[in-house]
Formats: C-alpha cells, structure tokens, sequence
C-alpha cells in the first residue's frame, strides 16, 4: 500500500563531513611556494567556514613571495670604495 502524501516539507539532509578534493598540486621548485601550496590540503579537514583562513593565509604568502621578487636580490658586498689616488706633487 503507498504512503499517504503530506504536506510537510522534508526533513534536511545532515551536512556532509569535510573530504579531500583531490586535487594535484604540481611542485614549482621553490621550497617556499611549495610549502604555501601544500598549505591548502587542510582545508580539505575543515569545514567550508574553516576555507577562509587556509587561504587568506596561503595567499598572504604567495604575495609576500612576489614581492620578494620585485625587491630584487640583495646587493653583492663590494671592495670598500677608495677615493682616487691624485697626482699631485
């Protein structure tokens, strides 16, 4: 015998548990940014609310790198600079 129709609307579903996206993250050869990519695998153990953090942080990073490469490396310690010699007698 089927189940009479209610009017009721039905009951919600409980929410899915966090799971890995699966996503391949593809090394770049820089140990820093590498560290900051991998960073995002926990937000696959959080729930959706715990993302934002994860990725304000990661991308806080990558910005940090990049301007890292603006700035340029560092100058090269040189021979300290003596004033010419002149010819004077």
């Amino acid at each position: 015998m089927p189940e009479p129709e209610t009017d009721a609307p039905p009951e919600p579903a409980e929410p899915a548990e966090p799971s890995p996206l699966g996503v391949v993250r593809t090394p770049t050869g820089d140990a820093g940014v590498d560290a900051l990519l991998e960073r995002l695998a926990d937000a696959d153990h959080l729930a959706a609310d715990g993302h934002t953090e994860v990725y304000e942080d990661v991308h806080r990073g990558l910005r940090e790198a990049l301007s890292a490469l603006d700035a340029g490396p560092a100058p090269a310690p040189g021979p300290a600079r003596v004033p010419p010699y002149n010819h004077r007698s």
